[in-house]
């Protein structure tokens, strides 16, 4: 039954439609019309992601899917990194033997209860020592979340202009009557003059049937305008 079907097919006179498939997809180049200030600023040869980072945009307001593509910064991190994870938080093994003296401050059954002062503040290089204050400084004061997107930033100033064109005041154009509903209307009031009742009635000149109501409205902004 299928090398009979195949058979036919290649008799057929009917051309074969081939769907365009992924990989053509992906070949065409992107170039987007919806806004003039994005179009102008698009770089053809990077990817949607690419533009959409460089211009300082982002397509979804949620969390990205799927990886993200390194660039090359990353790339050399990458490269040095050790594979085996590592703990952040970890006690580096000092590369040779710690001897130092230090004053220290013993209780009354001879225990360590703290040490006074060294040469070395940190000579077990513990992470979490640079964390602890004794509350003596003062506590940097938060201005709020600064504004990343200056004009020197890969975007070339076009956040601020995205922003300046939508915060524009949107002009409301007065709408007019095309030259076909004027003919349309013109032919009513020669017809039935003032009688916007009979202009409802005429089933000739009126098919779609408008109401008396809008017959009137219509009439009034045509006279409006052409005054």
């Amino acid at each position: 039954m299928g090398r009979d079907l195949q058979k036919r097919k290649r008799r057929s006179s009917r051309p074969a439609i081939r769907q365009p498939s992924s990989s053509m997809k992906s070949k065409r180049l992107l170039n987007p019309l919806g806004n003039d200030l994005i179009a102008k600023n698009w770089n053809k040869k990077e990817t949607t992601t690419q533009n959409y980072k460089r211009l300082g945009l982002v397509g979804r307001l949620k969390a990205p899917t799927g990886g993200v593509e390194p660039d090359a910064a990353t790339r050399k991190q990458q490269r040095g990194r050790p594979t085996k994870p590592t703990d952040p938080f970890a006690i580096a093994q000092p590369s040779a033997a710690v001897v130092t003296e230090a004053r220290v401050e013993r209780d009354e059954h001879g225990r360590i209860v703290r040490v006074l002062g060294g040469p070395g503040d940190n000579p077990l290089n513990d992470p979490l020592n640079d964390l602890e204050s004794d509350g003596e400084e003062e506590a940097e004061e938060w201005d709020g979340i600064g504004d990343d997107n200056d004009d020197s930033a890969g975007g070339g100033g076009i956040f601020s202009q995205l922003e300046a064109e939508a915060n524009r005041p949107v002009v409301k154009k007065k709408r007019k009557p095309s030259s076909r509903e004027v003919e349309w209307l013109q032919r009513l009031v020669d017809r039935h003059g003032d009688d916007t009742g009979a202009m409802a009635r005429d089933r000739k000149l009126n098919p779609m049937q408008q109401t008396e109501a809008d017959i009137a409205r219509r009439i009034k902004k045509w006279k409006g305008t052409s005054a």
